[in-house]
């Protein structure tokens, strides 16, 4: 049903009228310090693919790299542990995995899910008059900068592990009992990047309101001292061709839309006029920095308009 034209999050494949499979593969290198922590952030950056297309996580496989002969093996079993927790919390079951040696370290999961094929929900299907929530606050790539280097304090960076590792289940468990358009989860590419996605697959103009795009508190001031990972560079030059009102905005929150993110919030569209119904019972449910930050519509499609 969905594989590699549009980029999605996820491939999905029909089993039967009332069965489809999500399958997807994701692995990282490390972006905290403690093993058991990267470990829970890289299983859950894994399983929010899943979640991003409207399914639910079944099984899961380790995939791991990891320099056997120089580190010690200890560490390895504290990133696995951390891991089969949020394999856990998903509902689902590790069934296996396979390992390398390889002088960096490398892990995360391949994860297959089911979803109705009548419930999938894919990243191109946004519509004009939605409306775009994030469930997540941006700036995750930014403090992994500053993590590496020393400069956060432990109360940061214990906040900024914990939106790494929680997962987006409780999103997607309140988004499917809306009637939502599109969805995408805010990894790699950033917010710029994964919204520019959605909005060239769906060949409509999305909207970001920038004052209401949740960021991590300590975001600014680590951006604004240059701990910017290149990744986001990247990000911000690819996007720039399509992104219209960028002279308008502080180059440090430019930098922020465009921050390379792990394990990141769920970018969902749905009507608009469903939208304030859908943010209040995600602020119900805990999804505490849920926010409306844009609209679909406009003439110019398949670009991102900063406001």
């Amino acid at each position: 049903m969905i594989g590699r034209e549009t980029s999605d999050d996820a491939g999905v494949y029909r089993l039967t009228d009332d069965m489809a499979l999500v399958q997807t593969i994701d692995f990282i290198t490390p972006v905290v310090n403690d093993p058991y922590d990267f470990g829970r952030i890289a299983a859950a950056n894994s399983l929010s693919d899943v979640y991003a297309m409207g399914g639910r996580p079944l099984t899961a496989m380790n995939v791991v790299c990891f320099p056997v002969q120089t580190m010690d093996k200890a560490v390895l079993r504290e990133i696995l542990r951390g891991g089969l927790d949020v394999v856990h919390e998903a509902g689902a079951v590790l069934v296996g995995g396979h390992s390398v040696e390889d002088p960096e370290i490398k892990y995360g999961l391949s994860v297959t899910g089911v979803v109705r094929p009548d419930r999938v929900i894919a990243n191109s299907g946004v519509k004009p008059g939605d409306a775009l929530i994030l469930t997540k606050p941006l700036g995750t790539g930014v403090l992994a900068t500053a993590i590496k280097a020393g400069l956060l304090s432990e109360q940061a960076q214990r906040r900024a592990v914990e939106v790494m590792a929680t997962l987006n289940r409780k999103a997607a468990e309140i988004m499917s009992g809306y009637p939502v358009n599109g969805c995408t989860d805010v990894t790699g590419f950033g917010l710029l990047g994964h919204a520019l996605e959605m909005a060239r697959g769906s060949k409509v103009a999305i909207a970001l309101f920038v004052g209401e795009v949740p960021l991590l508190p300590e975001a600014l001031d680590s951006a604004r001292m240059g701990l910017v990972p290149g990744g986001s560079f990247s990000n911000r030059s690819f996007c720039s061709r399509h992104v219209l009102g960028a002279e308008r905005i502080d180059p440090v929150l430019l930098d922020l839309l465009a921050d390379a993110q792990t394990s990141g919030g769920l970018l969902i569209s749905l009507p608009g006029d469903l939208a304030a119904s859908f943010l209040s019972d995600l602020l119900a449910g805990g999804v505490a920095y849920a926010a409306i930050i844009g609209r679909a519509g406009g003439a110019d499609k398949g670009t991102i308009e900063l406001r």
